[in-house]
């Protein structure tokens, strides 16, 4: 039991495999389900074990749940418990409800900014959430970064829209995904733009801090709009194709207020396989070579140890 290291996780994150079973189990969204007494007990017990205390009656199996648990609600920077909103085990039933209505409702102008705007409050909270380190950011930025990506989303989609009403029906279904796409690359890094500032905890494998930097955070939100862009892609790509068949026969011709559940319902397959595996495209704690980073901070960092060749961080999601 002692050896059991539970500041890293149960698989090898070295690997591909390794990342997806670890995020097929931190995004599981049965985890939102557990009481804050549940949440509270797994902390304990992980914090209890990772201070070297005995955990008398505890099985091996138990402290991994207790981790998992733990990992699940609580921010790996701050230690905080995060919203229930914005954790990540919130993205596959909130996800699947908003981009299937996004799909469904495309056609009218106040549908798509309403829809639009509810899918980027949704990414503000689950961004500011998911952010790497624990400085804070004041509230007067943390508005107009919401304010900037909710308008530049709607702005995107408004646009195609009318592009779209040029060209076969189809394409249309496939507006709402290059929306969300181009908001992705406004919000995530407008949410985070402290870290763009003033850079990102950086640590030595051990996970000892030897400074910051902005290469670094420059770094980590790049590979996360890629995964979440790369999230996006199975829920809003497939269900159009599918629903633009069912369009022509007669089940929906007959029924269609079959149209919503049935595309909520592919939304939430693609998604429930599309998070977890696209979270685990980048390991967690990143890594990047003494030399790509700052001079400034090349400096500092050989001062403090000279040996260090790679310094590591932690991405955020």
């Amino acid at each position: 039991m002692d050896t059991i290291d539970l500041s890293k996780p149960k698989w090898d994150q070295g690997t591909y495999i390794g990342r997806a079973k670890h995020f097929f189990t931190v995004t599981n969204p049965l985890n939102l389900l557990l009481t804050s007494k549940d949440l509270d007990d797994a902390r304990d017990l992980v914090l209890k074990h990772s201070n070297g205390e005995l955990c008398e009656g505890v099985t091996e199996e138990e402290l991994w749940k207790a981790k998992y648990r733990y990992d699940s609600a609580f921010h790996p920077d701050t230690k905080e418990k995060m919203t229930l909103v914005g954790r990540m085990s919130a993205q596959v039933p909130v996800n699947m409800a908003i981009t299937g209505s996004m799909l469904t409702f495309y056609k009218t102008m106040p549908a798509v900014i309403f829809w639009q705007w509810v899918n980027q409050s949704f990414n503000a909270v689950v961004n500011y959430t998911n952010r790497s380190g624990d400085t804070p950011i004041s509230n007067e930025k943390l508005m107009k970064s919401y304010a900037c990506a909710t308008t530049g989303a709607v702005t995107t989609a408004l646009t195609l829209n009318v592009v779209a009403k040029r060209l076969p029906p189809l394409y249309g279904r496939f507006v709402p995904f290059v929306a969300v796409a181009a908001a992705n690359c406004i919000n995530i890094p407008l949410m985070r733009s402290n870290e763009l500032e003033n850079g990102i905890t950086i640590t030595k494998e051990n996970g000892e801090v030897v400074g910051s930097s902005e290469k670094a955070a420059k770094s980590a939100i790049t590979q996360v709009v890629f995964s979440r862009i790369g999230m996006a892609v199975p829920g809003m790509m497939i269900p159009p194709l599918i629903m633009n068949q069912l369009a022509k026969g007669q089940l929906l011709k007959k029924r269609p207020f079959l149209n919503a559940p049935i595309q909520v319902g592919i939304v939430g397959f693609c998604l429930a396989f599309a998070t977890p595996l696209c979270c685990a495209l980048f390991p967690q704690q990143s890594s990047m070579k003494l030399s790509s980073l700052e001079e400034t901070v090349q400096d500092h960092i050989k001062k403090i140890d000279s040996s260090i060749d790679t310094v590591y961080f932690n991405k955020g999601l």
